[in-house]
């Protein structure tokens, strides 16, 4: 397995540790670092594996971190209906 492939299983199993912690916050700084360590990784295996591979990445990180992304996506329509 490649470095980068072994960063973004290393980010996952990361993630669901730290969602088993407690947290006074809701998990929303932990999701704020994970998201800033996650996103270079990222581009780390588009670049190494192509866009494909990156996207399955992209899509497995946006499952961990699923309520930062529904919170973006209601945020983006109030701003489009407007």
């Amino acid at each position: 397995m490649s470095l980068s492939l072994t960063l973004a299983a290393l980010w996952a199993v990361l993630a669901n540790v730290l969602a088993m912690l407690p947290s006074r916050d809701h998990h929303w700084r932990t999701a704020y670092m994970l998201i800033a360590v996650g996103i270079p990784i990222v581009g780390y295996v588009t670049a190494q594996h192509g866009p494909w591979v990156g996207m399955l990445i992209l899509a497995a990180g946006m499952s961990v971190l699923r309520w930062p992304v529904i919170y973006l996506g209601r945020w983006i329509k109030r701003r489009t209906l407007r």
